[in-house]
C-alpha cells in the first residue's frame, strides 16, 4: 500500500468541470478521510487528460488522468500508486508534454487554488510588483522596452513604446485596460489564466498602470465566460483587501473592476471595446488619434490583453534581458500556443518563439484525434491563413508567419484532416465576417455578405473561373478598404484556402 496523499488536487476550471471533474471531487470527499485536503487548483492545460487528478505525496505531485467517477474507489483503494496503475501518470512535472515547455505567464497555473493569495506569494508571485515599487514609472517601462515585449493580441505592437506614449500623454486622468474578450476559434489561453491563475494577470496590471501613471483600471471580459468573471472578482478583492493597490500610483491607490460584454467578436477590436465600455455600440474608431493619447472618454488608455499583462510580473522580477532570451528575431519572450481541432492531445503549450508549426502539432499534440491524414491547419483565429502540410515546418513567430501569408494573432491553432472542404471553410470566413462585422464600413458590412454570397456560386459550380476572379478583386477591397482589421483580414482564410487547395474550387467544374 502507498504511502497516503498529503493533499489532492481536482482542476476547478470550467475545462475540466466539462468533462466531469466536479463529480470526481465529490467522490474524493466521499471517499477520503475528512481530514484530507481536496484542493481545487487551476488547469494544467494538458486537457487530454482532464479531470486530472494530482496527489502530494513528499513533497511531489504524481498525477492520474483523465480520472472518472466511477474510477475513484479504486485509485483510493490503491493507494494512489506512483506507477502500476493504468491511470498513474507518474511526477505531473515530468509528463513530457508538460516538462519541455518554457513556462513563464503559466508558471503558477496549476499548482495552488486561484484563490489562494498565500500560494501565490510562496510561488515567487508579488516578486515583480515589489521590484516595480522600487523603481521609477520611466524605469519600469525600459525593462519592458528592453524585454522586447510585444502585444499578444495579433498585432504585435512593441508594449513599451505604447506603454511610454500613454505616460507622456496629457490628460485629466489615464486608465488601463485589459481585453479579455478571447473570441477567436481555438483559444482558450486567457480563460485559463484568468481561471486557474488570476493573480497574475492583476499583478501584470499592478505594474502597468504604475508605470503609465492610470489610477483606475478595467477587465473587459466576455460574458460567456462565467467562471472567469467570478473568479477574477473574487480575486481582486482579495488582492484590494491585502493592500497590494496602496500608493501605487505617485503616492495614490490603483484599483481594478470587471466590465462584461455581450460577446461580439469586433469588441476585441480596442477602440471597439472602448465604446462598448462607455456604454455605446460597439463600434470601431477612426485613427488617429489612438487610444494612449485619446482612448476611453478621450483620456489616454493603455489597451492590452491578457497575455501581455501576464508576462509583465515575470519582466520585472527577472529583468527585461533575461525576458529577451527567449525566443527569436523581433520575436522575443514566450507564447501561449492553444491546440484545438482534430488534435489528439488539445493543450496549451507555452514556449518560446521559434518553435516550429509541426512541433506544435505532433511532438505535443501527438498527431490527428481521428487517426486521419491532416491536410489543413488555420492559425491566428477565424480570420488567420489556412496553412498546409508543406508549411508545418514554419517557425511559429510574427515575421515567419507573415513570411508566408500567415499571421499568428492569439496564438490558436485548429488542426483539420483531409475530409475538410476548404471552399466551405473559406465560405465560414465571410460567414462569420457578415455576422460579426460592426457595420460602420462598406467594404465589410457589404463585401463580407457579397464574399459569401460569391463561395455559393462557386460551390453550386455556378460560373466558378469568373466567380474566383470576382472573389479575388472582393478581397483586394476589404483589404485595403476596411477600417479595421475585421473586414481587412477576412480575406487572408480565403484566399489562402485557394492558394494552398485550389482542387475544392475547381472540382465540381471538373467534374
Amino acid at each position: 500500500m502507498s504511502k497516503p496523499a498529503d493533499r489532492v488536487f481536482v482542476p476547478g476550471d470550467s475545462a475540466a468541470r466539462s468533462v466531469g471533474a466536479d463529480q470526481v471531487a465529490e467522490r474524493l470527499s466521499e471517499a477520503l478521510p475528512g481530514t484530507r485536503e481536496i484542493v481545487r487548483n487551476g488547469s494544467r492545460g494538458l486537457f487530454w487528460l482532464e479531470p486530472l487528478v494530482e496527489v502530494e505525496r513528499d513533497g511531489r505531485r504524481l498525477g492520474f488522468g483523465p480520472v472518472t467517477p466511477e474510477d475513484v474507489a479504486g485509485l483510493v483503494g490503491a493507494g494512489f500508486p506512483a506507477s502500476g496503475h493504468r491511470l498513474a501518470l507518474g511526477p505531473v512535472e515530468e509528463i513530457p508534454q508538460l516538462a519541455r515547455q518554457q513556462r513563464l505567464i503559466f508558471a503558477r497555473c496549476g499548482l495552488a487554488g486561484p484563490l489562494d493569495l498565500d500560494a501565490y506569494a510562496d510561488n515567487d508571485g508579488l516578486k515583480g510588483l515589489q521590484a516595480a515599487r522600487a523603481l521609477t514609472p520611466g524605469a519600469i517601462i525600459e525593462q519592458v522596452k528592453t524585454s522586447g515585449l510585444r502585444g499578444r493580441g495579433g498585432a504585435g505592437f512593441p508594449a513599451g513604446i505604447k506603454w511610454e506614449t500613454a505616460r507622456k500623454a496629457q490628460g485629466e486622468r489615464k486608465y488601463l485596460c485589459c481585453n479579455a474578450d478571447e473570441g477567436d476559434s481555438g483559444t482558450y489561453a486567457d480563460r485559463l489564466l484568468m481561471e486557474g491563475d488570476p493573480f497574475t494577470l492583476i499583478e501584470g496590471m499592478s505594474i502597468a498602470a504604475r508605470a503609465i501613471g492610470a489610477r483606475h483600471g478595467l477587465v473587459y471580459l466576455r460574458s460567456e465566460y462565467p467562471d472567469a468573471i467570478r473568479i477574477l472578482k473574487q480575486a481582486i478583492t482579495l488582492w484590494r483587501e491585502a493592500g497590494h493597490f496602496r500608493e501605487l500610483i505617485d503616492g495614490a491607490d490603483f484599483d481594478i473592476e470587471v466590465r462584461t460584454g455581450a460577446g461580439a467578436y469586433i469588441c476585441g477590436e480596442e477602440s471597439s471595446m472602448l465604446n462598448s465600455l462607455e456604454g455605446k455600440r460597439g463600434e470601431v474608431r477612426a485613427k488617429p488619434p489612438i487610444p494612449a493619447i485619446s482612448g476611453l472618454f478621450g483620456q489616454p488608455t493603455i489597451v492590452n490583453n491578457v497575455l501581455t499583462l501576464g508576462s509583465v510580473p515575470w519582466i520585472l522580477e527577472h529583468g527585461g534581458e533575461a525576458y529577451r532570451d527567449f525566443g527569436t528575431g523581433r520575436s522575443r519572450g514566450t507564447q501561449a500556443f492553444q491546440l484545438a481541432g482534430d488534435v489528439a492531445q488539445g493543450a496549451l503549450v507555452e514556449l518560446a518563439f521559434g518553435v516550429s508549426l509541426r512541433s506544435l502539432i505532433e511532438d505535443f499534440g501527438g498527431g490527428t484525434r481521428s487517426g486521419r491524414p491532416l491536410r489543413a491547419v488555420q492559425v491566428g483565429g477565424p480570420l488567420g491563413a489556412y496553412l498546409g502540410e508543406s508549411d508545418l515546418d514554419v517557425a511559429m513567430d510574427y515575421e515567419a508567419l507573415a513570411e508566408i501569408g500567415g499571421m499568428l494573432g492569439h496564438g490558436g491553432i485548429v488542426v483539420f484532416n483531409d475530409s475538410v472542404d476548404m471552399a466551405r471553410q473559406a465560405r465560414f470566413a465571410m460567414e462569420f465576417c457578415a455576422i460579426e462585422s460592426c457595420g460602420k464600413c462598406t467594404p465589410c458590412r457589404v463585401g463580407a455578405t457579397r464574399g459569401r454570397e460569391t463561395l455559393d456560386k462557386i460551390i453550386a459550380g455556378d460560373e466558378i473561373e469568373a466567380n474566383l476572379d470576382l472573389l479575388q478583386d472582393l478581397c483586394e477591397l476589404m483589404t485595403d478598404g476596411s477600417l479595421c482589421a475585421m473586414g481587412g483580414l477576412t480575406p487572408m482564410p480565403v484566399r489562402s484556402a485557394i492558394e494552398r487547395f485550389p482542387e475544392d474550387f475547381t472540382r465540381l467544374a471538373a467534374e
